[in-house]
């Protein structure tokens, strides 16, 4: 039989999804276990054990097996790996964890840490970025971890994120792709390996080179399926594990966004704008771009983070109709909730939203808030679940403009991946506040598809990476602007929108002054409920 069927293996913020993929990009197979993101031993924490995350991914893989359209196992080339981002794993010396995950949701900050020094520090000073660098010390795990479980530290043999730990599982190396490599660690973004012995990270964050793992490019080698592995997934022993990517990475190439002009928009729990380059660009000084899933090249990312939380709050707060009547009937209450888009026009009467429910060192900056302006006695729900969508979409515009100028690359066309891109509603809004062609991928799967083609060419089931995107990636349904539409909201977008941030500002920084730091660093002193959470990756 010939083997070019490729697992991919998807362990995303709500589910680990096994997934096989042909070499023409069909889904020929799909086991989903849906997980606990996290638990919270008190605000703000978000945890959850690394054997939690193992023992799903081996679920999930035992399911795929019992499917009745499974695929026999001698027809699979290799398996590729996904993961969320940075959710990070201590290890001891017998590759056992120390304590529970901390999940990329966690929210602890470390106060009062020792700044940058030397050379470095005066760069810094010189640069005006030391409140940045001061913000991803206070960020890092690894300086929370040594300042309040200094015991856990001193034990620590490895610490990986969660897709070398999984990696670990699968083959029983302390190995790792480059493009997974998202997190407070000391990696070199621009020159896609760990950090040189001079590099200022190094005395940011408390890690040491022997404690993380060999990295390599997306499309190698990382080892075989080890016998123990193969019996707890039924994964063939010996099968090769080839490196893929992190799954917002995995999108962006799944969505066939290989040239830098098509832009990959993830309506996820983070809502992102993404491109792909190939030389290194910071849209915000000491903000990096992101390792591609494709070797030697940049995503070009900028973030909201609540994203598309925001559907599920609305859902929650004001969608019990909605979320009966789809329990009756069989469907997802946000396809009853896109009802409501449709009973207001674009530009929801003149109610406008600023999605920045969740600050830090992005756009805009760390005192910002969310905000609505512009309520009458007109409007109702229907005008505020419409303009949450369409604040999102200004957000994410504004974030192209940024990425645009950077970059000198200008994004013409968009493809849209993660929960909300379920939406005909969220997808024809976007178009028309972009004013760009937007596109569905034909399959809703597109981070385990990015993995999948990482897999392909590292196998040679395809020469190169543009091979794979002709042969596994397509659109499916293509939303084109509504004219009308579109001039509505290049005026909402230049004349209200744009000037939002720079009118509130100080009224935010007072808010700030005000709580004196009570508010947690993302604005809401604890992570969203699990149930608050949209489908899709983190």
């Amino acid at each position: 039989m010939s083997r070019e069927l490729i697992l991919a293996i998807d362990n995303g913020t709500q589910s680990v999804r096994a997934l096989v993929f042909d070499p023409r990009g069909n889904l020929v197979a799909k086991s989903r276990v849906l997980i606990e993101p996290y638990f919270s031993q008190q605000p703000g924490w978000a945890e959850q054990h690394p054997e939690y995350f193992w023992e799903s991914l081996c679920r999930a893989c035992q399911q795929l097996w019992q499917q009745p359209d499974a695929p026999p196992k001698d027809a699979l080339a290799g398996v590729a790996l996904t993961t969320q981002r940075a959710t990070v794993v201590n290890l001891d010396r017998d590759g056992k964890p120390l304590r529970p995950a901390m999940v990329w949701l966690d929210q602890r900050r470390t106060s009062g840490l020792p700044p940058v020094k030397g050379l470095w520090g005066l760069v810094f000073r010189l640069a005006r970025a030391r409140e940045t660098v001061a913000y991803l010390q206070a960020e890092a795990e690894a300086n929370w971890i040594r300042a309040h479980q200094p015991e856990i530290w001193e034990q620590t043999h490895k610490y990986l994120l969660l897709s070398g730990y999984l990696t670990y599982r699968l083959t029983g190396h302390y190995v790792d792709s480059v493009g997974c490599q998202v997190g407070y660690i000391p990696f070199d973004y621009k020159h896609l390996r760990w950090g040189s012995k001079w590099d200022w990270k190094w005395q940011a964050i408390p890690v040491r080179p022997d404690q993380l793992p060999e990295l390599f490019p997306p499309t190698r080698p990382l080892g075989p399926i080890t016998p123990e592995a193969a019996e707890a997934t039924g994964i063939p022993t010996g099968l090769p594990l080839l490196a893929a990517a992190a799954d917002k990475a995995c999108e962006v190439l799944g969505s066939g966004c290989l040239e830098s002009h098509i832009g990959a928009l993830s309506y996820g729990t983070t809502a992102t704008i993404n491109s792909t380059h190939y030389r290194y660009i910071e849209v915000i000084p000491l903000i990096p771009p992101y390792p591609a899933a494709v070797p030697n090249a940049y995503n070009l990312e900028i973030q909201n983070y609540r994203g598309f939380w925001l559907v599920n709050w609305f859902k929650n707060e004001f969608g019990y109709r909605e979320t009966l009547l789809a329990d009756e009937q069989g469907v997802e209450p946000e396809t009853l909730l896109d009802e409501l888009v449709g009973q207001v026009p674009p530009g929801s009467d003149g109610l406008i939203l600023q999605p920045f429910w969740s600050p830090g060192v992005r756009i805009p900056g760390p005192e910002a808030r969310g905000a609505v302006i512009g309520f009458n006695d007109s409007h109702t729900r229907a005008h505020l679940y419409r303009a949450i969508l369409e604040g999102l979409a200004y957000a994410l515009r504004e974030a192209k403009q940024r990425s645009d100028k950077r970059s000198g690359v200008p994004v013409t066309e968009l493809r849209v991946s993660g929960g909300g891109s379920q939406s005909d509603a969220a997808l024809q809004l976007t178009a028309d506040i972009f004013g760009l062609p937007t596109a569905r991928p034909h399959t809703y799967e597109t981070s385990g598809l990015g993995a999948a083609m990482d897999a392909a060419v590292g196998l040679g089931l395809h020469r190169d990476f543009a091979t794979a995107i002709r042969e596994m990636t397509r659109v499916g349904r293509v939303f084109e602007p509504d004219p009308a539409a579109q001039a509505i909201y290049d005026d909402l977008y230049h004349r209200v929108y744009r000037r939002m941030y720079d009118r509130l500002q100080p009224l935010y920084a007072a808010l700030l002054d005000i709580t004196n730091g009570h508010e947690s660093k993302r604005g809401t002193g604890q992570p969203a409920p699990r149930e608050d959470r949209p489908t899709g990756t983190g």
